[in-house]
């Protein structure tokens, strides 16, 4: 099979680099949400050639997995008939004969992908992997064992965390994150897309960095098209991915769909106590599914400002569960070009402005980058201040407000980030200007901070001149987003 081109991972494949040339078997786990090109990266790295390979099919019973484990051990042996396992001890025992059989001055290259699929319930398959590693591979120094799949709360419970045979016994933990922008455009150049970095800025702010979901894009139609096409027509590709996405990484799915919506309808994020309260979940299954869905990319949990160890803000930050729950899921109207008939609409304006805060959110490092405070130790947080409902009746109410970013530095600087998306150089008004004069006095006062505070503007296009300008200490433009 032709090998193909990598985008980014470099640090991935140093990882697996080093454990390929280890003096030891080592035993390595890529893992990451679905779609974003795990397996891609292990096939790639070591070019599709394995001295055994199997791939787990998706809720399929165990004497089902364990046939095609025996298909996959027909084809790697160059057996005449396919064998029968009973037991995941059975086909383990048969991979220890086959791979103790080929030559000793080589390193063997096992790959299973899709590991999470192949522990269905009572298949006892954990169990036998514990005895095949620490009974015979962790015992010789030619193994190298790759294991992958999308569950992340599988992977990292059940071998990571592994309280049992396999505790302490994972070598190389490799974690595949979405595509940042710069690798979006690493990607679709090589795919040979002629689109600008705004065209992509907004693609981003659909799919995320997913590159599956970048694979499904034409380069020869506008983004508009592509949207159309995967969303709005019947049977669109990203049209009916959503039950598939969550059904493949978590059990209980419902539960963790009932999260995520409570998390989509309140964008500025919620405190933990907040989804408790509207989830009605008792606190240890909240845990558990706050946690899986932070290690799978598709939450994001941060502190608040003076606040490290409670009142976390978690915020939903999987931009193509957004972008579905904002515009496709009930829709019912029999536009095949929606998307092409209202892009420039409110609607569209309002949910760009709220996916643009987050894209910024998620490239911190670019911001600090462009702020030259790469070098200097800092905390990301949010700040928000609600004046109290009950007044006295000679009291004033207080304003309230919210700062969705704020960099805290050690040099005893905060940055206080508004981040606008425009089409054009972002105007501050003198009413905005304001708002925003009025947003810092508040945040001084009630924190009592003696640092000092400096606002940043993270826009598309810079700000543009005028009387508002003058509140704007540092700018991050498109542009810099797109930085390494």
């Amino acid at each position: 099979m032709k090998k193909g081109i990598v985008i980014g991972r470099e640090r991935e494949m140093a990882e697996l680099q080093r454990s390929l040339e280890s003096d030891r078997s080592e035993f390595v786990i890529v893992y990451g949400r679905r779609r974003v090109g795990k397996t891609y990266l292990v096939d790639n790295f070591f070019n599709y050639e394995y001295d055994f390979s199997f791939v787990g099919g998706h809720r399929l019973a165990k004497q089902k997995q364990l046939r095609n484990f025996a298909k996959a051990m027909k084809k790697y042996a160059h057996l005449a008939q396919q064998p029968k396992y009973a037991s995941w001890d059975d086909a383990f025992d048969a991979l220890e004969e086959f791979i103790g059989g080929l030559p000793e001055d080589k390193r063997k290259v096992i790959f299973i992908d899709e590991m999470p699929w192949i522990d269905s319930p009572q298949s006892e398959f954990v169990d036998a992997l514990e005895t095949f590693w620490n009974g015979w591979a962790a015992r010789r120094q030619d193994i190298m064992f790759v294991a992958s799949g999308s569950s992340t709360s599988w992977m990292m419970d059940k071998l990571v965390e592994n309280q049992g045979g396999l505790h302490g016994r994972i070598t190389n933990n490799i974690y595949v994150r979405p595509f940042s922008l710069h690798e979006v455009e690493q990607y679709m150049q090589s795919r040979g897309a002629a689109w600008d970095r705004y065209q992509l800025l907004q693609t981003y702010m659909i799919i995320g960095g997913i590159p599956f979901y970048y694979s499904l894009l034409n380069v020869k139609e506008s983004l508009v098209q592509n949207v159309d096409r995967l969303f709005f027509r019947k049977n669109g590709e990203l049209r009916t991915e959503f039950e598939e996405l969550y059904r493949a990484l978590f059990t209980n799915t419902d539960k963790y769909t009932t999260v995520v919506k409570l998390l989509n309808d309140k964008r500025e994020g919620m405190t933990r106590e907040e989804i408790e309260e509207k989830s009605g979940m008792n606190k240890a299954l909240l845990s558990t599914v706050l946690c899986n869905l932070e290690r799978s990319d598709f939450i994001l949990r941060y502190s608040q400002f003076g606040n490290k160890s409670k009142g976390a803000i978690y915020r939903l930050v999987d931009f193509y569960t957004l972008f579905y729950y904002r515009f496709i899921d009930g829709f019912n109207a029999q536009d095949e070009e929606w998307w092409s008939h209202n892009f420039q609409s409110p609607a569209i304006e309002s949910w760009q402005g709220l996916s643009f805060e987050l894209l910024c959110l998620l490239h911190l490092a670019q911001v600090k980058q462009k702020l030259g405070i790469s070098g200097i130790a800092t905390a990301a947080s949010s700040w928000r201040y609600t004046s109290p409902k009950k007044m006295e009746k000679d009291e004033k109410k207080e304003k309230g407000t919210q700062i969705d970013l704020l960099i805290d530095r050690g040099d005893r600087v905060i940055n206080l980030c508004e981040m606008k998306f425009s089409v054009k150089p972002y105007y501050i008004s003198e009413n905005y200007e304001k708002v925003l004069r009025d947003s810092m006095s508040i945040f001084q006062e009630k924190t009592k901070t003696t640092k000092s505070l400096v606002y940043t503007f993270v826009t598309t296009f810079g700000i543009a001149n005028g009387a508002g300008r003058s509140i704007v200490n540092s700018e991050v433009t498109m542009e810099d987003l797109f930085a390494k």
